[in-house]
């Protein structure tokens, strides 16, 4: 199961987010009765194996990065929907910009706190149902149709994927990332700049897991290190902890409680849109056949972010937006309230993960520190 969550991660800020909380500290979970003894490889194996293809279970996730929570109505006034769909990099309705909703979608996920009832049965139904005060988000996947639903705003976005899709993808939403996708996309990017050691054994919502641990062996980065309390039984990632380096309590946290094993009633992958919703049709275009190997590849290089940098103190960089966009997002009144001006733009700073606004529209992140990012925007001067 494990490997069904990473492929799909909205573009844009929220994705580089996700994936600098997704680069640190052990686990505050009880200990347990001894376990068999195992090496870091051997849990990695243990996750990589894991045959879990059915489940369910609540993920509570928390953040405690040195923001303040996001007023009511934040994700209105940069005029995105909090709720998406594969392949989306804006807003599924209005004119609000990609750049808006990327903004948008990382505050959410670097403030407070967020509940999530999570259901799976196999690659190709899943649902995600995020629980906000008075109001419910879902994302849902049953066989080819995706649907994208927010009851606050009575709206949803239906999709039906392409026969040659990716039957892997699965649908999320931006602002809650599960133990299982966030321990992925760590595992997948374990490389010499990471050390990785099996802590003291654990216990999750009681059930007894192995604590892996990763620690950057860079000294630029500003994560300390991961933990990924990896189930025992099952080697489903049942909780992932990421600590600031020089911090003592985590600043991330994701885990998942009341797993069940059972497969979840098929009725809950079909969705049928309450009376009075707003529904918006999306198309999902099918790979070209006649495209060729280059031309693929061209295309693959151009949607992605340039990366300066390696490992724990990489720099992603997002192209700029067009002027009317750029202008909209820098002068926002919230971004406004959460960043602070530094030399060639707004810096919106976390313990974890630095983000720099430029004032030419592009977009800096990374776990490391502000200056880093500053000197990579003036290293790389705006396109013409």
């Amino acid at each position: 199961m494990v490997t069904q969550w990473k492929r799909w991660i909205p573009a844009g800020v929220a994705s580089v987010v996700v994936a600098g909380v997704a680069i640190a500290v052990p686990l505050s979970a009880n200990a347990t009765a001894a376990l068999p003894s195992k090496t870091a490889e051997q849990v990695i194996a243990l996750v990589t194996n894991s045959s879990v293809t059915a489940f369910s279970g609540t993920v509570q996730q928390s953040s405690n990065l040195g923001l303040p929570s996001l007023p009511a109505g934040a994700s209105s006034s940069l005029g995105s929907s909090s709720t998406a769909t594969p392949g989306a990099t804006a807003s599924t309705g209005g004119s609000g910009s990609t750049s808006s909703a990327d903004i948008s979608s990382a505050l959410e996920l670097l403030t407070g706190s967020h509940t999530a009832r999570v259901y799976v049965d196999g690659p190709t139904n899943v649902r995600v149902q995020v629980l906000d005060q008075l109001a419910e988000r879902d994302v849902i996947r049953g066989g080819t149709d995706l649907w994208a639903y927010d009851s606050s705003k009575q709206t949803a976005v239906h999709s039906t994927l392409p026969a040659k899709s990716d039957s892997t993808a699965t649908p999320t939403p931006t602002d809650t990332a599960t133990p299982d996708q966030l321990a992925q996309k760590f595992l997948d990017a374990v490389d010499p700049s990471t050390g990785v050691a099996v802590g003291g054994d654990v216990t999750v919502d009681g059930r007894s897991a192995y604590d892996l641990v990763l620690t950057p062996a860079t000294t630029d980065s500003l994560v300390g290190n991961v933990s990924i309390a990896v189930d025992s039984a099952t080697g489903l990632p049942l909780q992932v902890e990421v600590t600031a380096k020089g911090a003592s309590d985590p600043a991330f946290s994701s885990e998942l409680t009341g797993l069940s094993l059972d497969t979840p009633s098929a009725d809950l992958f079909s969705f049928t849109p309450p009376a009075g919703t707003a529904v918006t049709e999306k198309t999902l275009s099918a790979p070209d056949p006649s495209a060729t190997a280059d031309s693929k590849a061209k295309a693959a290089a151009a949607a992605k972010p340039v990366v300066t940098g390696t490992g724990w103190s990489s720099i992603v960089e997002l192209p700029a937006a067009s002027g009317s966009d750029a202008a909209a997002l820098t002068s926002n009144p919230l971004v406004a309230q959460l960043t602070t001006p530094v030399t060639g733009g707004r810096l919106l700073s976390t313990t974890l993960v630095n983000v720099l606004l430029t004032t030419d529209g592009r977009v800096f992140a990374g776990s490391v520190s502000a200056e880093q990012l500053e000197a990579a925007a003036a290293a790389t001067p705006a396109a013409q």
